[in-house]
């Protein structure tokens, strides 16, 4: 006769709780160390409502869906937001100058070692200024994770990164030059026009698996995540910087080569902890970029997001301004050692 198989004790079980706790305190601790930087730095916290009518326009980002019934019993499309950007630049071209928000988001379709459906977002913008400034709030927030739990290196398994060490700033296009042999900026013209066929050609040449979609950011991503990405952030932090345009939708473009853009991701342990921008302030321009990326969500997925026409219409008179997002549970989950997201979750999503 066949023994019944044991389950594991619910988070909630006493036991794991106490397991936890020590992870929950310290994230405890490094919360009031962020928020004591955004407060010695000037920075305004606000509370973004998560319920919006677009939930954001990139492609690859999958929202929750619901329904908004007025007094009238008529239903109305919601969702929630993947991200607080579009309050938060209304909010700019309101007219405030340094905000930042803590707040849960939420993401379909992502639930790993390092991804969870519902988790919390640290998002701030300075209003005229470049995104250097940004750039070094990150290296900071890291330091400050790192003080609050007493170490001096952040982990993620078996990799390791000195937040306290000088951060390596590489371009992306040097990233795929050195970590995977790659000429990313031959398989593009003058403009930033792609060319997915050249860009498999070369794959084909090194001997690198070509899928049947050749896509070019198809391709570009594939390439990122298996031969890039395992590279950065070790044993210090990488700033990987100037993204292909088309791969930052809601950026401007780089001054002195419009074929990049002024996007950087900030890594640690081979971890991605940050997407930050040179904010596009071009209503226009993001309009094409946001219809280009639902085109091609409707392409791959069979759906698209609508417009938020208010973003668009503040976006015309928001001024120039630099932003990022951290993943605060990742930030957490590094600076104490933490193999799992849900590890440093206070209650994680029911699977």
């Amino acid at each position: 006769m066949s023994q019944p198989v044991s389950q594991p004790s619910p988070w909630w079980s006493r036991q794991v709780h106490a397991d936890r706790r020590p992870i929950l305190l310290a994230r405890g601790r490094i919360e009031a160390g962020v928020r004591a930087y955004l407060a010695n730095h000037d920075f305004l916290i606000v509370d973004p409502p998560g319920l919006q009518r677009s939930p954001g326009n990139e492609t690859h980002l999958h929202a929750f869906a619901t329904t908004m019934i007025g007094n009238d019993g008529v239903g109305s499309p919601m969702y929630l937001h993947t991200s607080p950007e579009f309050t938060m630049k209304k909010l700019l071209a309101a007219g405030e100058r340094r905000i930042a928000s803590l707040q849960h988001v939420w993401r379909n379709r992502e639930r790993s070692a390092l991804h969870h459906p519902e988790f919390t977002m640290l998002e701030w913008y300075r209003a005229g200024e470049d995104y250097g400034a940004v750039i070094a709030d990150c290296v900071e927030l890291l330091r400050i994770a790192a003080r609050a739990t007493g170490v001096s290196v952040l982990r993620f398994r078996d990799r390791e990164c000195d937040p306290f060490a000088e951060p390596e700033r590489l371009s992306v296009v040097d990233a795929f030059q050195r970590y995977a042999d790659i000429d990313l900026l031959a398989s593009m013209d003058s403009e930033g026009v792609l060319d997915g066929e050249q860009l498999a050609g070369q794959m084909l040449a090194l001997g690198l698996d070509v899928p049947d979609d050749r896509s070019w950011s198809y391709l570009f991503s594939r390439i990122l995540v298996e031969k890039v990405e395992p590279h950065l952030g070790m044993g210090r932090v990488t700033v990987l910087d100037r993204y292909p345009a088309a791969e930052a939708a809601l950026a401007q473009r780089a001054a002195d080569d419009r074929r990049v853009s002024e996007r950087f991701e900030l890594y640690a342990c081979g971890v991605e902890l940050a997407n930050g921008f040179g904010e596009l302030t071009d209503a226009e321009e993001q309009r094409r970029r946001f219809l280009a990326e639902m085109a091609e969500k409707q392409r791959i997925y069979g759906e698209r997001y609508p417009l938020d026409e208010d973003f668009l219409a503040a976006l015309a008179i928001m001024p120039e301004a630099s932003g990022v997002a951290l993943g605060f549970d990742r930030l957490v989950m590094l600076a104490t050692g933490a193999p799992r997201i849900e590890a440093v979750l206070w209650a994680p999503v029911a699977e």
